[in-house]
């Protein structure tokens, strides 16, 4: 039997929980069916590749489908970084006018930040003088449900409803777990749009992977300092 190469074990924190997990590094076979979805430029395939890569290589036991965006941007950015290396070459176009030139620069991913953690503790909202809600991130497995609905009004619509965790009437507490799903849609279609843009705002506003990066261009040497977010800035 031929032999196989050993991979070293590391310890990582999931950002919204705090839980340490033990993961190793990912390997060629796995990195291979993730390079094909980047390839395919499917949004959905290239989560649930990222999705089944973190599945593969996090040892510690724990609910995929329970994970935040930025729990798994995080968590498959350190992958990366111990897996294929710390660095990844970036061609950042010039924000001067008149000038398209793309300048390679190296970012390092042990120097990454994750914007607006505080967020994550702080999620109630104020409806009006009487209504509150307490609102929850989205796991993985509710994006997924949420990314196959027909229309992005309709996906928006049930995002936001899947979001609210607690409704709050005066004295009167309502958990939306407890409730039949429509109701939760039926109080979220019941908002005005000063209201329904307040929670649309707070889950734009998710934290998320972020980067601050400064460089001249080397083609008209302009000053350029641009803010990376999202895992889509880095990776595809």
């Amino acid at each position: 039997m031929l032999p196989t190469i050993a991979t070293p074990k590391y310890d990582m924190i999931v950002p919204s929980t705090g839980e340490t997990l033990t993961y190793r590094p990912y390997v060629v076979k796995e990195e291979k069916i993730l390079l094909i979805a980047l390839e395919s430029e499917d949004e959905l395939a290239i989560e649930r590749s990222i999705a089944d890569l973190i599945k593969s290589c996090v040892e510690t036991p724990f609910n995929i489908k329970e994970l935040t965006n930025f729990d798994m941007e995080y968590i498959f950015t350190v992958l990366r970084s111990k897996s294929v290396g710390e660095g990844i070459k970036l061609a950042i176009p010039c924000e001067a006018e008149d000038c398209d030139n793309k300048t390679n620069i190296v970012i390092d991913l042990e120097e990454l930040r994750i914007d607006n953690l505080e967020k994550a503790q702080d999620t109630h909202i104020k409806i009006n003088d009487e209504i509150s809600v307490d609102m929850k991130w989205l796991g993985y497995g509710d994006r997924l449900s949420q990314a196959q609905r027909k229309t992005n009004t309709e996906a928006l619509i049930n995002t936001i409803a899947k979001s609210v965790e607690t409704i709050y009437q005066g004295e009167k507490t309502f958990a939306c777990k407890d409730a039949p799903f429509k109701e939760v849609v039926a109080f979220v279609e019941s908002l005005n749009s000063e209201q329904f843009q307040t929670i649309g705002d707070f889950l734009t506003n998710a934290p998320a992977l972020a980067y601050t990066i400064e460089f001249d261009c080397t083609a008209c040497e302009h000053h350029n300092e641009k803010e990376l977010t999202g895992m889509n800035d880095f990776f595809t």
